[in-house]
Parts: C-alpha cells; sequence; structure tokens
C-alpha cells in the first residue's frame, strides 16, 4: 500500500489517540511515561523481547506502571511503543503500540465497563454513531456487551471441551481457529475467567483458583485488548515468573533476568486492575481496515 493512501486513516488515527487521552484525562488519570529500555522484561513463554545494549526493549510498559501504582498513584495510563521479536502478519507488527491503563481500587469486571465506556466515547466522538461497520458486520456498541467466559465459550464453538483442551495441549489452536472467529459478530464481547495456567499476571479467583480474572475483549473476531485484576503477591508472582523461565529453558529459548525491583514494589502495590489495548487494532476498527499495514505511516519492510 503506498503511503500517501494512508493519509485518510492517519487522520483518523491521530484523531482517535487524542480523544483516548481526553477520556482518560477528563477521569482524572495521570499520564505517564516509562523508559522503552529496561533491564528485565516480564518472563513470559510465547512472548519474545529484543534485546539491546545488555538491556531490553519493552514488550509492554506494565512492570514500570505497576511499580508506579505501588508507590502512590492510583489512577495513570500510557499510550507507548513497544516491542516483541517474530511478531508479524496482517494483526501484528514487531514495533507497534499499547494503550495501558491502571487503577487501584477496582477489579476485572469494573475494569470491563470502563472499556465499554471508552470505545463508546471514540467511537461517538468520531461520529461512528451507536454502530461501526468492520468486516461485513456492523457491530452494535449499545450497552450492555456480551459476557461469556472462557468455559462457555469452548462449550458454545469448540469441538472439545476446555478440559480436554488443556489436557492434549491443543488450546491455544482451538481458541484462535474454532472461538476467536465467532467472537464479537453483533456487539463486543468479553471472554473471561481464563484457566489458571493463562494467568499470566493476574489474580486468581477468590473463590475458585482454577480460573483467574481475566479478559479480553474482542470485536468482529479481531483481539483488542486484554486485562484482569492484578496479582499483588510477590511470592506467587515470583513462582510463576520461575515457571515461565523453566519452560523457556527446556524449549530453548532465551531466559531473560528476573524483574527485581517489580516484584520488591508488589509488597505494596494495593488491589487494581490494569489493561492493555492495542492502538494499531483500535484504528483498524474505526478505519474499517483489514491490514495493520494500512495504520501505520511505515512497515517494517519500508523502512
Amino acid at each position: 500500500m503506498k503511503l500517501a493512501a494512508r493519509k485518510r486513516n492517519l487522520w483518523l488515527r491521530a484523531r482517535m489517540v487524542q480523544l483516548i487521552r481526553e477520556f482518560f484525562i477528563e477521569r482524572g488519570y495521570l499520564e505517564i511515561d516509562t523508559p522503552q529500555l529496561i533491564s528485565a522484561p516480564a518472563p513470559e513463554v510465547h512472548i519474545e523481547a529484543i534485546s539491546a545494549g545488555g538491556r531490553y526493549l519493552q514488550t509492554s510498559p506494565e512492570l514500570c506502571m505497576k511499580r508506579l501504582l505501588a508507590s502512590g498513584f492510583p489512577k495513570i495510563f500510557q499510550i507507548s511503543k513497544c516491542f516483541r521479536r517474530g511478531e508479524r502478519g496482517d494483526c501484528h507488527l514487531p514495533e507497534f503500540s499499547l494503550l495501558e491503563w491502571y487503577r487501584t481500587g477496582i477489579d476485572y469486571h469494573l475494569l470491563m465497563d470502563e472499556c465499554e465506556e471508552l470505545i463508546r466515547f471514540v467511537s461517538q466522538r468520531l461520529d461512528m454513531g451507536g454502530k461501526i461497520p468492520y468486516r461485513a458486520n456492523k457491530i452494535d456498541l449499545k450497552k450492555p456487551w456480551q459476557r461469556i467466559s472462557v468455559s462457555a465459550a469452548f462449550d458454545r464453538y469448540a469441538s472439545t471441551s476446555l478440559k480436554s483442551a488443556l489436557e492434549k495441549g491443543c488450546y491455544d489452536r482451538v481458541m484462535v481457529e474454532e472461538i476467536e472467529p465467532n467472537l464479537g459478530m453483533i456487539m463486543p464481547t468479553f471472554l473471561y475467567d481464563y484457566p489458571a495456567a493463562m494467568a499470566a499476571l493476574a489474580r486468581l479467583k477468590p473463590v475458585n483458583r482454577a480460573l483467574a480474572e481475566r479478559f479480553e475483549i474482542y470485536i468482529a473476531g479481531l483481539e483488542l485488548a486484554n486485562g484482569f485484576s492484578e496479582l499483588n503477591d510477590p511470592a506467587e508472582q515470583r513462582f510463576r515468573f520461575e515457571r515461565e523461565l523453566q519452560i523457556r529453558d527446556a524449549e530453548g529459548k532465551e531466559t531473560y533476568p528476573m524483574p527485581e525491583r517489580f516484584l520488591r514494589s508488589l509488597e505494596h502495590m494495593p488491589d487494581a486492575a490494569g489493561i492493555a489495548l492495542g492502538v494499531d487494532r483500535f484504528a483498524m476498527l474505526f478505519s474499517g481496515a483489514l491490514k495493520i499495514d494500512e495504520v501505520v505511516p511505515f512497515t517494517p519492510e519500508e523502512v
């Protein structure tokens, strides 16, 4: 796609980013800007960090932002560049933009409510009205949005149960091939209550520790955001990081330093919820673009 052909989408994207800032500033959030070059990323099996001069380009600003939560900043947001090695496709770039926001005193259910408010706010201010046309669908933004648990989604859309998929090691394949294409086709869908094995940095449900207080947002089959009630138990988080590093080592992948400053800060972090939303995919949604290449000034192949 020629650079000039992206002009309309880049104007829309710029307006969208301005509206995101307006939304959070009006609600008393502090915009912050954390370093992109960090000493240690969060060790996750399926996310590959890019090393740079003995440090790493951030895969997400999450660790630094949570350290701010622990230091007494109750409502913060950031729009930042992030980097992940090996990610390239119609909806993926190795260098991409994330919106992350964190708020103390709420859980993942209240965070879902705030996600609804943000997306409806941006849509209305862009004169999209109450429906967004995308991928031959008209997505109705009228509340309440659909909320479906991972277990229920497997029962409804998958050829196997959640339990069986986890036991057979085919969870990711079934999710991508059988479940995700059905999500958010009429209205945005929150997929929530992930298995504990997929908790990452999320808190487990107190009444059922087999599940994590985590959700993702899907619109027209497009995964837009990943949020959760934050784990603030440093011992549990260290255990999870160690397990991820062991798996990475067994698979011959690079193992990262333990993010010790982050783990120490968890001792002081209050209950909170936070989320990462893909800005590039958000722009795809509002512009009608089918490829992420259409909403960025340059792709990796053009620089």
